[in-house]
């Protein structure tokens, strides 16, 4: 097998994507209404999150997904998912965390 040649980028576009590239970016519709959802790759991870699905720590240079309500103009209401946790969103009950001696109700 030959070694893997590294190419360069076409002239004028970056390889990283920044810079108001394509996102793969699209529009779910659930049963909790109309989401825009941006796929985010382990590369281009630089923070960590917290995933509302699980609750669990998202590190950086993980993949996820980032999503957001259609109808907020500005998407200041994002999250960051795990995938599998985005995808499972209708099938949970939200996840109520307690103190160790709370009553359960």
């Amino acid at each position: 097998m030959s070694p893997r040649k590294n190419r360069r980028a076409a002239s004028g576009r970056s390889s990283k994507g920044g810079g108001g590239g394509s996102w793969a970016q699209r529009t779910e519709e659930g049963p909790d209404g109309e989401w825009i959802v941006r796929a985010i790759a382990g590369a281009a991870a630089a923070k960590a999150y917290r995933c509302p699905g699980c609750d669990q720590e998202i590190p950086p240079g993980v993949a996820h997904v980032v999503a957001w309500r259609a109808d907020d103009q500005g998407g200041d209401d994002r999250r960051h998912w795990h995938r599998p946790c985005w995808q499972a969103r209708a099938r949970r009950a939200p996840r109520v965390m307690r103190s160790r001696n709370a009553p359960r109700y």
